[in-house]
């Protein structure tokens, strides 16, 4: 596994991409609206920072209210999301999602509860 982006919770994506692509030289790789979310992906050689604007009332927006923006998760790509769900299973990990659901970029995800991951929101995601 390796990490394959940071997700970045923001009220204004588009003014966060631009700032990131000035002062890091990292393009937008991928944009869509998805799940209630503005989602833009820019690119770091081999990873992605994730930005996530809310566009409704939902995971990111209570997020925001609640610890303001900033980053929200670690996200690991993996060949196979139920494997790495199973291994998880079997370490004792709480996990978010039982199985893989459909994420950005049309990948599957899972996400790890944070109780058990030192505090830190994790998500695996297969392309």
């Amino acid at each position: 596994m390796h990490i394959d982006h940071v997700g970045i919770a923001t009220e204004e994506a588009g003014d966060l991409a631009d700032l990131y692509a000035d002062l890091f030289d990292a393009p937008v790789a991928h944009e869509e609206e998805f799940d209630g979310l503005r989602v833009v992906f820019l690119e770091f050689d081999d990873s992605y920072f994730e930005l996530l604007e809310p566009l409704e009332d939902g995971t990111i927006s209570r997020y925001l209210d609640s610890n303001g923006p900033g980053i929200h998760h670690v996200a690991l790509e993996t060949e196979d999301v139920e494997a790495a769900l199973d291994t998880a299973r079997d370490h004792g990990v709480k996990l978010i999602d039982d199985d893989p659901r459909p994420g950005a970029w049309g990948h599957d995800v899972a996400f790890l509860h944070p109780t058990s991951t030192g505090g830190v929101l994790i998500e695996f995601v297969e392309h």
